[in-house]
């Protein structure tokens, strides 16, 4: 985090994401975002979010997301730009304990939950639209 504070003082535009773990954003992004809200907000800003709920239609849309509207509420930075992204259900990188308690998440919200299939809910043409739209004029 240090490194970036000391970019954001160069960057014509920022991009900060942030992914979903155990159904809490990273509280360093919570700080960062105060500690540099001027910084960020003196140039195009944007934030994006990626969890596993985004598999689901209309929770993949800032609107739709509980995760990015619990951002908004926590933190004191506006991101000009929003977006919300599905990952990857990586079972073969857990550790136990990881795979058990995600696989009973997925077992409580209708995910898969067998431990030997790794899934990847990404849209990565979503993700390349989002990415083209950022270097378009506002």
């Amino acid at each position: 985090v240090p490194q970036a504070a000391q970019a954001l003082n160069t960057a014509s535009q920022v991009i900060v994401g942030a992914s979903i773990r155990y159904g809490h954003l990273p509280a360093v992004l919570y700080r960062f975002a105060s500690e540099q809200r001027s910084a960020l907000e003196a140039r195009p800003n944007t934030f994006f979010c990626v969890n596993l709920t985004a598999r689901k239609p209309g929770k993949d849309t800032p609107e739709g997301s509980a995760y990015m509207r619990t951002f908004l509420k926590k933190s004191i930075w506006r991101p000009k730009r929003l977006a919300v992204f599905a990952g990857a259900l990586l079972y073969s990188r857990y550790t136990w304990y990881d795979k058990t308690m995600i696989r009973f998440i997925m077992w409580v919200t209708g995910g898969p939950t067998d431990p030997a299939r790794d899934v990847e809910f990404t849209d990565w043409e979503q993700v390349r639209a989002f990415g083209r739209s950022l270097t378009a004029p506002e």
